[in-house]
């Protein structure tokens, strides 16, 4: 039997959601099948699979021990000082400006782990004294897109920001030079939708729905006559800017994958993620104090 006590990045949680971050080798099926034989209890009694979680309650687990990782093992996180520019910090949140080439998550030297390292150098994050919680990315930009990326300290910061990007309340501006710019007006919006090809890791847009498309939405603004724009996104499709304004006959200047001549610069497009602005139109919380904020890379 394991006993486990609710930390506060565990509260406010369904204890059905908390035990599959903790067993991650379990199914829900077993996860169910558990609680339902009393194998899981919150205080000495058998919770609904819904409960939420409160900080000090106290789980026990009559669970094998196969199912829970090495405990013991220290994680090893990589601060890679070039990944990592912090434009912004607080308690709750970090805004990281992030270099082309440097990939968000996924590969070692990527933009969260420098930021989990960075964060287990200032003593804000000690992964031993968490349950399942691992500093986040609320927002993420191609590997090839250099700008602003909003990473959660805290699971609380995580679930609000997360909201408010689902709600549109936070507002992504990007920076990007196309070619072929006298092929748009000089502001408009461009809607369609997005077939993404596994296999060629590639997005096609289309101006009519197709069968498995999603809808996207681009707000755009030209800036001069040598193809630089300012963006917005209303949705946040993959590759929807490259392939949005490669459909129109305006791929990104480097953006070679999208039909961009070569340029010696293989697929680093010119797309950077300038501006994020805090538009809370409902209340946040313990996170209201952003309402209002406009954070801006240089």
């Amino acid at each position: 039997m394991k006993k486990i006590v609710a930390g506060p990045n565990d509260a406010g949680q369904r204890l059905d959601k908390f035990l599959a971050k903790l067993l991650k080798t379990a199914s829900m099926g077993m996860i169910y099948k558990w609680m339902r034989k009393k194998r899981v209890k919150v205080n000495g009694k058998k919770q609904d699979i819904s409960y939420i979680l409160n900080v000090g309650d106290v789980l026990e687990l009559y669970i094998n021990d196969e199912f829970f990782e090495n405990e013991k093992k220290e994680p090893v996180f990589e601060l890679n000082d070039e990944a990592l520019c912090v434009v912004y910090e607080d308690e709750n949140i970090l805004v990281a400006d992030k270099p082309s080439g440097v990939s968000v998550h996924g590969e070692v030297g990527c933009l969260l782990d420098s930021i989990t390292a960075y964060l287990v150098r200032k003593g804000e994050y000690v992964p031993q004294s968490e349950n399942t919680f691992a500093p986040a990315l609320c927002n993420r930009i191609d590997k090839n897109t250099s700008g602003l990326v909003i990473a959660a300290k805290n699971a609380k910061a995580l679930r609000s920001i997360n909201e408010k990007i689902r709600d549109r309340e936070i507002n992504k501006y990007y920076l990007l030079r196309a070619e072929n710019p006298e092929r748009l007006e000089k502001n408009g919006k461009i809607a369609g939708y997005t077939v993404k090809n596994e296999k060629e890791r590639k997005v096609y847009f289309y101006e009519e729905e197709k069968s498995g498309s999603k809808y996207c939405e681009t707000l755009f603004e030209k800036l001069d006559d040598n193809g630089l724009f300012e963006v917005q996104l209303l949705t946040g499709r993959t590759h929807q800017i490259r392939a949005s304004f490669a459909a129109r006959g305006c791929p990104l200047v480097g953006d070679v994958k999208y039909g961009a001549k070569r340029n010696g610069r293989k697929d680093f497009q010119q797309l950077r993620a300038y501006k994020i602005e805090f538009d809370f139109r409902t209340p946040a919380g313990d996170m209201d104090y952003l309402s209002g904020k406009v954070i801006t890379a240089d």
